[in-house]
């Protein structure tokens, strides 16, 4: 018994302390790469997911929604300056992910919003989406959550709504 529970300690203290590093998924045409979000602060209702989508297909795929656990709903939503005000909108037919091309979804920019967090987002862990492509289907990706500062653009796009 103590030895099964050593084992388990172990293996736990290990999973803790592996680093978290940022990483590929493919499915069938679609690659997502540096898929990250910035940690929150206790209270904080939303938050932000970049990430670069590549198509490697000959047909163009479409971005149409996705969901995670961490947060109620998850919507995509872009960011644009209308009369020196920088304003942020939702999608709701989503974003084209060209053939043979790439989107990035990244601050001042399209980006996935996280509304309803269910707990802050910690530094240093990982948040799992799952994104939906008319075409491609369900892709499943981990968020690597990075410090405030990570990133550039238009600043911290959650606090917004």
């Amino acid at each position: 018994m103590n030895i099964s529970r050593t084992l388990v300690v172990g293996a736990l203290a290990l999973a803790a302390a592996t680093p978290v590093v940022a990483q590929s998924v493919k499915r069938g045409d679609l690659s997502i790469t540096t898929a990250w979000t910035r940690q929150t602060a206790p209270g904080q209702a939303n938050g932000g997911g970049f990430m670069t989508i590549t198509n490697a297909g000959g047909q163009p795929d479409r971005l149409v929604g996705g969901s995670s656990p961490a947060a109620a709903r998850v919507e995509i939503h872009t960011m644009s300056t209308d009369g020196g005000i920088m304003r942020m909108r939702p999608l709701p037919d989503g974003l084209a992910v060209p053939a043979r091309g790439r989107l990035e979804l990244k601050p001042g920019g399209y980006h996935i919003m996280l509304i309803g967090l269910k707990a802050p987002l910690k530094l240093g862990t990982t948040v799992p989406l799952t994104l939906r492509f008319q075409r491609g289907g369900a892709v499943t990706v981990q968020l690597k959550v990075e410090a405030i500062s990570h990133g550039t653009g238009a600043g911290d796009v959650h606090k917004h709504h």
